[in-house]
């Protein structure tokens, strides 16, 4: 590959990360500006829902205790992806643009979690239900689980989710010397 088809490709990779980062942190304001917070307004009926919350822990709402540790593991993280993006500029393109996806949706969260201690999520779909019993295993006892309506996500959630969905089908799928 020649430099100038190398630029090409880092300028648009680094195109859907800013594109990422503005439509999410957009997304987030105008859901905060027109909505009042665990207000709801059905699009498609209940499937598909606006639900304005705030989530002050992780993906599905997990909690962690020291919020310092994971902020500061998740800017971690992010510099890393960064790094690699800079110092690798010829590796397989399917690859960094399913970074630049991660990245972008890492970036818009971190906007949040900095700025205001929660991210703003307002996705709110329909899922099947899921429903698994509690049950013991060995000396582990599992508590069961139900689910019927997928945990609230945003645009940032959505990139993460579709460039982890890219890699993974790259991992799996492609041969290690395409380009």
């Amino acid at each position: 590959m020649n430099d100038d088809e190398s630029r090409k490709r880092s300028i648009i990779i680094y195109s859907v990360i800013v594109t990422i980062v503005i439509l999410d942190q957009i997304t987030k304001y105008i859901v905060k500006s027109s909505m009042n917070l665990y207000d709801s307004i059905p699009i498609l009926g209940n499937f598909l829902r606006l639900t304005y919350i705030e989530n002050p822990g992780m993906a599905f709402g997990i909690q962690f205790q020291n919020k310092f540790w994971f902020t500061f593991l998740s800017i971690l993280a992010a510099g890393i992806v960064v790094f690699y993006l800079v110092r690798m500029p010829n590796e397989r393109y399917i690859f960094r643009f399913s970074l630049a996806f991660i990245l972008g949706g890492a970036i818009g969260n971190l906007i949040d979690r900095l700025l205001h201690g929660r991210v703003v999520d307002f996705v709110d779909v329909e899922f099947f239900d899921i429903s698994l019993p509690s049950f013991d295993f060995l000396v582990i006892h599992f508590p069961g689980y139900h689910m019927t309506r997928w945990p609230v996500f945003n645009v940032a959630d959505s990139a993460v989710t579709c460039g982890m969905i890219l890699l993974t089908w790259m991992v799996f799928t492609q041969k290690s010397n395409l380009k």
